[in-house]
């Protein structure tokens, strides 16, 4: 595929050609025509040789002629042709460098007309969620180009707002539904007494359920956002991490990583890895396994569990999405926040069913070096 500046430099440079051959070649026809009406006009007016006219009175002997002014003007046809051929020659030569010339001139000129898109481009692929405060502020006359520039430090700022608007949102969010939570579980623990029966366990499972639900809901709208700031995260220790860290109950979890660091958040790369681990454990049944991989860039869980139909595989990526295989437990948000997460930091998540049951899921971050494995899902 062609890019822009190639096109304009094919533009430019055959409309530069054309206009150099049509001269060229108008100038050469002109000059040739011209030359053979004044040679026709010289043949025309010159009389015999003299010594043809003494050769003619003596009989027929005379010495032999020498050459005169009308012989070399008989050769001034053949003259001329060399002439024009000669021309042609020349035009032909000339044509040849002007291409070269005109492609590099155009080729130059083409780049520097795109520099200022070149400028926006670089701006726009380098922006992020910590950059947005950058601007192309693009200097010159005010044409067609400087017009663009401004409508795109004009979209940033709009974006700007409406991101700054998205954090305190998420983090007003975070602080006015969290709070009364908080109080109703104080008021709950310490108010009921523990021989009130079933209900104070029910009120505190409730309660616990919707604080589960709004973290994560604040978790998915964080990653969805994108990621504020980087810095290198060791996934391997990660992933070991949360692996000591899990209460498997009634689940074989083993577990092999490799040393693999990438730019990115290290609390909701710790999230990612627990999503996927809690979902290969709720999702399974007693006496099943979890196998956790991380090798070649690609962190891979796998598990045992009930049977997933492959047309419902697209349900796992989307929010409050549960399969009716699964026992029920769950928002269904814990591999929707997989992906998110995955997604702000570049890598792939892929998800295959497994021939005897359950499922294998992969995040691929970008830069691995094997893609092969099925990947991640969301839930």
């Amino acid at each position: 595929m062609t890019t822009i500046r190639v096109r304009l430099t094919l533009i430019y440079s055959g409309l530069f050609l054309l206009t150099s051959i049509v001269l060229l070649v108008t100038v050469n026809l002109l000059l040739r025509q011209a030359v053979k009406r004044r040679v026709g006009q010289l043949s025309g007016g010159v009389a015999p040789p003299l010594d043809s006219r003494i050769a003619q009175l003596s009989g027929g002997r005379a010495t032999p002629p020498r050459a005169g002014p009308g012989d070399q003007l008989s050769q001034l046809p053949s003259l001329v042709n060399n002439v024009i051929g000669y021309q042609w020659q020349v035009t032909v030569l000339t044509v040849g460098g002007l291409t070269l010339v005109s492609l590099a001139v155009g080729w130059l000129l083409a780049g520097r007309i795109l520099r200022p898109i070149h400028r926006i481009t670089a701006t726009a692929q380098r922006l992020s969620l910590s950059t947005l405060h950058e601007r192309i502020a693009l200097a010159g006359p005010k044409d067609e180009l400087k017009e663009l520039a401004d409508t795109f430090d004009a979209m940033l700022d709009r974006l700007e707002r409406s991101v700054e608007g998205q954090r305190r949102f998420i983090a007003n969010a975070s602080h006015e539904l969290r709070t009364p939570l908080a109080v109703q579980r104080a008021a709950i623990e310490i108010g009921l007494p523990e021989d009130v029966g079933e209900i104070r366990g029910t009120l505190l499972r409730h309660n616990r359920r919707a604080e589960n639900l709004i973290d994560a809901l604040l978790v998915l709208a964080r990653a969805e956002h994108g990621l504020d700031s980087r810095s290198p995260v060791a996934v391997d220790q990660v992933v070991r991490r949360v692996l000591a860290e899990k209460d498997a109950d009634g689940v074989t979890v083993t577990g092999r990583t490799e040393p693999l660091v990438v730019d990115g958040d290290p609390v909701l790369l710790n999230r990612l890895v627990t999503n996927l681990l809690d979902n290969a454990v709720r999702y399974n049944h007693r006496g099943g396994t979890v196998e956790v991989t991380l090798s070649h860039g690609v962190l891979t869980v796998r598990n045992t569990g009930p049977q997933v139909p492959d047309e419902r595989l697209g349900d796992l990526f989307k929010p409050f999405r549960r399969l009716h295989t699964t026992s029920g437990q769950g928002a269904g948000l814990g591999l929707s926040i997989v992906a998110a997460i995955a997604k702000a930091h570049g890598a792939d998540v892929r998800a295959n069913p497994n021939p005897g049951g359950g499922l294998e899921l992969a995040v691929v971050f970008a830069g691995s070096e094997d893609a092969s494995p099925a990947g991640g899902t969301a839930e």
